[in-house]
């Protein structure tokens, strides 16, 4: 079955209220997506949202190389060897991770619907479900409570708190986040590379009896070295997100011993191929498996739900980013019930294009 056109396009999405993380306040997103048609009509979707300050790609450029001759090509190739051509696209594309995701994603959703089964059961499905996070970001004590209490009442049982500003008023929202719901909440950290060796250890030392269950990464990319300063059972709690882009820096890290958990994001590693590179590296250094994202369509959102559920290793996921959109151009991929996350059991993907 071969390929009959191809589509790249953009939009705009606006989220429903902004938040602040440790250097921005983010109001809405750029995504763009790529659709393969095929010659039986199945459509696959693809979808990125590049982050030029994490890897180095804008919006623009992802645009303009899905518009490419190369990208063209595509074209009458054969859908049945979709691995070739994610891989002859990711040589050509090399350190431009979300053309790659963009094209990775479409090709894997176009090659599920061609034979009939989910992109998760291609692979292998280990998990049935998981518990998302969901993200509160920087605010006072205040509004950390009202987001906690809105998050409640729909279900979510985990937090992410974003931090990084002030390791003091950091410290203080998670004590008061214990102290107002007890255990109800699982509490995981981002902070976002905010702190520097000695406002890590202060937010550590004040939140000790707080049962955090992770942190990502707390270090600018330049310095987590300095964590080797911590014992490893503390290190083992942190995950590695900024300096963590592709299989070669995942070999690095695993050598360091800095992190005892990845975060993978396709927007960082090229698509699922990508994510599985460094899986397999973290698998072989006992390394766990924590799934994020940004503020993405439900496109790569779901294609990350299928990755993370194909990988025995995988322990935690923070796949909300579709969640507080005000507007996508595709519904459908996963379900999501108190905080409980699934894919929908469709052929590829499970998308509908609106």
């Amino acid at each position: 079955m071969k390929i009959k056109s191809i589509k790249p396009y953009r939009k705009n999405l606006a989220l429903q209220k902004p938040y602040t993380i440790a250097r921005e306040v983010i109001t809405d997103v750029e995504n763009i997506f790529f659709e393969i048609t095929l010659e039986n009509g199945i459509v696959g979707i693809g979808a990125a949202n590049p982050a030029p300050e994490v890897v180095g790609e804008t919006p623009d450029q992802t645009f303009e190389n899905l518009q490419s001759s190369f990208v063209e090509s595509l074209v009458e190739k054969d859908i049945r060897q979709f691995l070739k051509h994610i891989h002859f696209c990711r040589d050509h594309f090399s350190n431009l991770p979300g053309t790659q995701a963009a094209i990775d994603i479409a090709l894997h959703d176009a090659f599920g619907q061609f034979i009939g089964v989910p992109v998760v059961d291609f692979y292998g499905k280990y998990h049935e479900r998981m518990l998302t996070s969901v993200t509160i970001g920087i605010k006072d004590v205040k509004g950390t409570i009202e987001d906690a209490d809105d998050y409640k009442s729909r279900g979510f049982r985990v937090l992410k708190v974003k931090t990084g500003l002030n390791a003091e008023l950091d410290s203080e929202r998670v004590i008061k986040l214990r102290e107002k719901f007890g255990d109800y909440f699982t509490i995981r950290v981002d902070a976002n590379t905010g702190y520097d060796l000695k406002q890590l250890q202060s937010f550590l030392d004040k939140t000790k009896s707080c049962s955090i269950e992770l942190i990502e990464q707390p270090l600018l990319p330049a310095i987590d070295s300095e964590l080797s300063h911590l014992p490893p059972l503390t290190r083992k709690k942190f995950a590695a997100d900024e300096s963590l882009k592709n299989a070669t820096s995942a070999l690095q890290l695993a050598q360091k011993e800095l992190y005892g958990i990845f975060n993978i994001k396709l927007m960082k590693c090229g698509g699922i191929v990508g994510a599985f590179e460094i899986a397999n590296i973290a698998k072989s250094a006992g390394i766990d498996l924590f799934w994020g994202c940004n503020d993405e369509s439900i496109v790569s959102i779901t294609a990350a739900l299928h990755a993370a559920f194909a990988c025995p290793h995988t322990k935690y996921i923070d796949l909300d980013g579709s969640i507080d959109l005000a507007e996508d151009a595709v519904s459908g991929g996963f379900i999501i019930k108190d905080g409980w996350m699934y894919p929908n059991n469709k052929p590829g993907l499970g998308l509908q294009i609106l």
